[in-house]
């Protein structure tokens, strides 16, 4: 079994590739090792802190220094192009919307795999709605984050509401079962 390095950067960006690269009926890969503890005397290190640490680096030195990484050679060539292309996109985004990305892989990270997987499946079906009912369906989404939980039925069931599919009105309910696992947006 090919041991990659527990570095949130590679959880964040690789795991994502890793599991598409899965054979069907293979168990899903198994962490090599323990997240760090909250001190920060583990070996393994958080997205956030890696891109911290090479914040004031030129992106082709963090390219060199991701390179360097252990395990990060014995990734598939495929692979390694995916993960630089993902470090490439972080680095274009706004500080704003990087540490989205930062925080949202952060909370999918800790995440134990089913959790991740109806996490994954919630956002595909919402990605997989037409772009004008998506963006429908993600405001309808965001509105819903702020209603109180016990609230939440009734206000789905509202006449605001009553225009959404029966595959939109699914969407929505599937957000709502992980919405507790989602980081909080500003």
């Amino acid at each position: 079994m090919r041991r990659v390095t527990q570095v949130a950067l590679m959880a964040a960006m690789v795991m994502p590739v890793l599991a598409q690269q899965r054979r069907p009926g293979s168990p899903p890969p198994q962490r090599q090792m323990p997240p760090p503890p909250a001190g920060g005397g583990g070996r393994g290190e958080h997205l956030a802190q890696w891109m911290d640490k090479h914040r004031n680096l030129t992106p082709q030195q963090q390219q060199n220094a991701l390179r360097s990484e252990p395990g990060f050679q014995q990734l598939p060539p495929e692979t390694q192009a995916r993960v630089m292309g993902r470090l490439g996109q972080l680095n274009a985004m706004p500080p704003q919307q990087r540490q989205r990305v930062i925080n949202r892989a952060e909370a999918m990270e800790k995440l134990e795999p089913q959790q991740r997987q109806q996490v994954r499946g919630a956002l595909s079906q919402l990605g997989a709605l037409p772009t004008e009912r998506r963006r429908m369906v993600a405001r309808a989404f965001r509105d819903l984050r702020r209603v109180p939980p016990e609230q939440r039925q009734n206000a789905l069931n509202s006449a605001a509401y009553r225009d959404f599919t029966p595959q939109e009105r699914s969407t929505l309910n599937n957000l709502m079962q992980v919405e507790p696992m989602l980081p909080q947006q500003p």
